[in-house]
């Protein structure tokens, strides 16, 4: 399968789909493209799903991948970007371990100088030029809210408390011993709702998406969008929602489909015996939290999640209420599978 990635500018956008028509008709291939929705033109993807379905009705196998929620970075102590992570008097103490940091900042002397100097962007870092974007961040709390009211920016915060944005925004850092977080959605998150994540999640010809797990570890923590789409989109959303029988068709069925894979995300006779089953009342996410379990000591986050009770991989139980139980028998799979006979 063929995936692209674009900034769907309004000057390229024409250009870029018949580039993917070019591509999809050569190689004989599907072809998924990421899309969002992002604030300095809301309106854009709609022009891409316009060009998506004229694409199918020629008869390409075209998808875009959408996302379940805002996609942006968190931002703390222990993980790669914070507000001060390149301010010299922060700099001085950033080597020491967390808990050590964070007793050290609580110190009004070092308090003092490291709000002196403030937040200090740094582009050469990925997401450091977006660093001192209070208007775009939330603190992210033990139950994490991802459709956040747009009252509860850290600047409208700052501004109803009537204390500097930094100040606060240094307090949340410095939380339970340094593990306190912040949210940054960059995309979707549009004037404080997730409106047009859900016109590209009920899309006919979308599928869901980038729920990242394995890449920019110490910054993004996606791995949870599956779990978002049933207790957000199915269960908890105020406004509109999506049909659980929807969203278990479009995360079973229809990705495997886009990739190939027709033995598999139905339960039918002669189908993968791949399957989970959930308490949705009892569904909850819970805040991601840092580990260094990587090679050399790395971090990573990882996001815990209540209501799985068994997890099924060809027949046989691998997770049962959230614990692996030893078993493996997933295999390395290349290529299509067809459907049963």
């Amino acid at each position: 399968m063929l995936q692209l990635v674009t900034d769907w500018d309004d000057e390229s956008i024409e250009t870029d789909f018949d580039l993917i028509r070019s591509m999809v008709a050569a190689a004989g291939r599907p072809m998924s493209f990421s899309l969002s929705q992002t604030a300095a033109n809301p309106d854009r993807f709609r022009k891409a799903l316009g060009f998506l379905e004229e694409a199918n009705a020629e008869g390409h196998r075209l998808r875009a991948q959408v996302a379940a929620r805002g996609i942006g970075i968190l931002l703390g102590l222990d993980l790669t970007l914070n507000p001060f992570v390149s301010n010299a008097a922060y700099q001085e103490i950033a080597h020491l371990p967390l808990a050590e940091r964070a007793r050290r900042m609580q110190d009004p002397e070092t308090r003092r100088r490291i709000l002196e100097i403030g937040i200090v962007k740094n582009p050469a870092l990925i997401g450091g030029q977006f660093l001192d974007r209070i208007e775009i961040m939330f603190e992210l709390g033990d139950e994490p809210d991802y459709e956040p009211d747009i009252s509860q920016t850290l600047a409208r915060r700052s501004a109803a408390a009537g204390v500097d944005p930094t100040e606060l925004i240094y307090d949340i850092l410095v939380k339970d011993g340094g593990r306190g977080m912040i949210y940054q959605p960059f995309t979707n998150y549009v004037n404080g709702s997730l409106d047009g994540a859900y016109d590209q999640l009920a899309h006919e010809f979308a599928i869901p998406g980038l729920s990242d797990g394995g890449a920019h570890v110490g910054t993004i923590c996606d791995g949870s969008f599956p779990t978002t789409l049933m207790q957000h989109w199915v269960r908890d959303r105020d406004g509109q929602r999506l049909s659980l029988e929807f969203v278990v068709a479009r995360q079973a069925r229809a990705t495997a489909e886009a990739v190939g894979f027709l033995d598999r995300g139905l339960l039918a006779p002669g189908y993968k015996a791949d399957l989970n089953v959930i308490d949705f009342d009892g569904l909850r996410l819970h805040k991601p939290e840092v580990h260094h379990d990587l090679p050399a000591g790395g971090r990573r986050l990882l996001q815990r999640a209540d209501g799985y009770l068994h997890t099924v991989v060809s027949g046989a139980e691998t997770y049962r209420s959230g614990e692996a139980t030893g078993a493996l028998p997933g295999r390395l799979v290349r290529g299509g599978r067809p459907g049963p006979a």
